[in-house]
């Protein structure tokens, strides 16, 4: 994806330097937009290595309404592991957001089906949107969202996806994101009996760790490969019955991956 190498470029180039959260060191820039066209092939990284399962389970755990690490680490997945208390709790996170909304004790909005459900009722509304920024819940929860709302566009027979992220770590976190939602958006899709077409992903603080810096060049030294095709399984029909069996890449050829210490 020549189009995320050039963030990475611009970054390095015109990045401020800035303290942030974690006094680890940023460089940073304000205000991004991402273009993919998913027609062009699925959005997986290939100048290093993703880990796929990582991608899929956290997403289907979002879906799920999950906001505790027992299914990840069922599952192998450790990514949120720093984050969880003892018990493996990390609070109203995505999930429960977009599944679980709370208005009071006795109503709660499950945003994520109504957004589908309105999607095939009227197709052509503005209102196709799922907030993941609830703000009465933000001091309980282990991590405020990065990727905080999500906007979902039909034209003919094409679905479209803007995510917007306050937050981005574009070395580790912001390829997952591209993929994550780059998912979401193809299997919105294919339940609504549409074609997924672009993902548009919008950056408010897309920063570089100072700790990334040469693994972002080593990054960009690297050739640019074809990208994969997603496969789903056509049979599912509701976005709630998919299972990590029913989602496959073809033809994932990538350069191999560069580690690099997150920032918690």
């Amino acid at each position: 994806m020549k189009i995320y190498l050039e963030l990475l470029e611009k970054v390095l180039k015109e990045g401020n330097i800035r303290e942030d959260r974690t006094k680890t060191g940023t460089l940073s820039i304000f205000g991004h937009s991402i273009r993919i066209n998913l027609q062009e092939g699925f959005p997986l990284l290939t100048t290093k290595k993703l880990h796929i399962p990582s991608i899929v389970y956290e997403l289907l755990w979002f879906i799920k309404g999950s906001t505790n690490v027992d299914f990840l680490q069922k599952n192998n997945i450790s990514i949120w592991d720093e984050w969880a208390d003892s018990e493996g709790n990390l609070g109203p996170i995505y999930g429960h957001q977009w599944r679980r909304w709370t208005v009071n004790e006795n109503k709660h909005i499950d945003q994520l089906s109504e957004v589908i459900e309105e999607i095939q009722k009227n197709p052509y509304s503005r209102r196709h949107i799922v907030s993941a920024w609830n703000v009465g819940d933000l001091d309980k929860m282990a991590l405020p969202p990065c990727h905080i709302l999500f906007q979902f566009y039909v034209k003919n027979e094409n679905l479209s996806c803007l995510m917007f992220q306050r937050s981005a770590d574009i070395f580790l976190g912001l390829p997952f994101n591209i993929a994550s939602y780059a998912l979401l958006l193809s299997m919105v899709a294919q339940v609504t009996n549409l074609k997924p077409f672009e993902l548009v992903v919008v950056l408010g603080d897309a920063h570089l760790y100072s700790n990334h810096i040469e693994q972002a060049k080593l990054q960009l030294s690297r050739e640019v490969r074809s990208l994969p095709v997603l496969k789903l399984n056509s049979e599912i029909t509701s976005i709630f019955d998919f299972q990590f069996k029913d989602i496959s890449f073809e033809n994932y050829f990538s350069h191999p991956s560069i580690k690099a210490d997150i920032s918690v």
